[in-house]
C-alpha cells in the first residue's frame, strides 16, 4: 500500500507526498513472462487433398464409363466433335505461328524494319543477316565495355571480323570521330582481319570516307544494308572472299 508522509518548506508550506512501500529485498515486483503466441497461420492440412483427386477421378470415370454405355449414340458424336474441335484448334495454332514465321523473315530481309529498333535489337538483326550470308561464329558482343565490337566473326575464306553496329535514322550520318575511334581498336584489339561499320542511316561524305579508305574500314550504309540484307550476298565493303 501507498506510504503518505508530510514535510514543511522554508516558507512554512506544508506538503503531503505518497510513496509506494517496496517489497523486501528491494524491486518492484514483476508480473510474470506470458510467452507470445505467433502470428503466423497454421499451415493447412493437405494430408487428405491426394485422396479427395484420386476419388473424384475415379468418379468421374464412373460417370463417364455408365454415359458412355447408356447412350453409345450421344457419346459417339461427343467424340468426334471433341475431335474435331481438337483439329481446328491445332490447324488455327499452326497458321498463326507460320503466319509470324512469315513476317519475322520479311522484318529480316528489309532494313525499314531497323527503324523501330533499339540498339541491341539491331545489332541481333545485323547478326542474322551475316549468319544467312554464310559466315560462321557469329557473336554478339555489344555492350559498354564491348570497346568498338558489337559482332565478331568469322568469313567463308577464314578470316577473322570485327563489326561495329550504328543504328541510327535513315538520315542520321556517322562522322569521322566514330571511324577513327573503331581503327583504333578493330584490329590491335580485337585481331580484325576484315573490319566494317554498319549503320541503317548514312556516313557523312568528306574526311569520315577518306579515312575509311586509308584504314581499310569497310562501310555499309543504308542502301548497301537494304540489299544485303534482301539477298544475302555480302557487299563489297565486307571484302572479296
Amino acid at each position: 500500500m501507498p506510504r503518505v508522509s508530510s514535510y514543511r518548506r522554508r516558507d512554512g508550506t506544508r506538503v503531503r507526498g505518497h510513496y509506494r512501500s517496496r517489497r523486501p529485498g528491494g524491486g518492484r515486483s514483476r508480473r510474470p513472462y506470458a510467452r507470445r503466441r505467433s502470428s503466423r497461420p497454421a499451415a493447412p492440412d493437405r494430408s487428405g487433398w491426394w485422396l479427395a483427386g484420386v476419388g473424384g477421378a475415379l468418379a468421374a470415370a464412373w460417370v463417364i464409363t455408365e454415359f458412355v454405355q447408356r447412350h453409345p449414340v450421344w457419346s459417339t458424336l461427343i467424340a468426334i466433335g471433341l475431335v474435331a474441335g481438337g483439329i481446328a484448334v491445332l490447324t488455327l495454332v499452326l497458321k498463326a505461328r507460320a503466319r509470324r514465321a512469315a513476317q519475322d523473315r520479311a522484318r529480316a530481309r528489309h532494313v525499314e524494319a531497323t527503324d523501330a529498333m533499339t540498339g541491341p535489337e539491331f545489332e541481333d538483326w545485323v547478326a542474322g543477316v551475316l549468319v544467312r550470308s554464310g559466315f560462321s561464329g557469329v557473336r554478339v558482343c555489344g555492350g559498354s565495355a564491348d570497346r568498338g565490337a558489337d559482332i565478331t566473326a568469322t568469313a567463308p575464306d577464314g578470316r577473322r571480323v570485327v563489326v561495329q553496329c550504328k543504328r541510327h535514322g535513315p538520315t542520321n550520318r556517322v562522322g569521322s570521330a566514330a571511324i577513327q575511334k573503331f581503327a583504333g581498336t578493330c584490329r590491335s584489339i580485337h585481331g580484325g582481319e576484315i573490319c566494317v561499320i554498319v549503320t541503317n542511316g548514312l556516313f557523312a561524305a568528306g574526311d569520315g570516307l577518306r579515312l575509311a579508305r586509308e584504314l581499310d574500314i569497310g562501310l555499309v550504309d543504308r542502301s548497301a544494308l537494304a540489299v544485303w540484307a534482301y539477298t544475302g550476298s555480302a557487299p563489297a565493303a565486307i571484302g572479296r572472299y
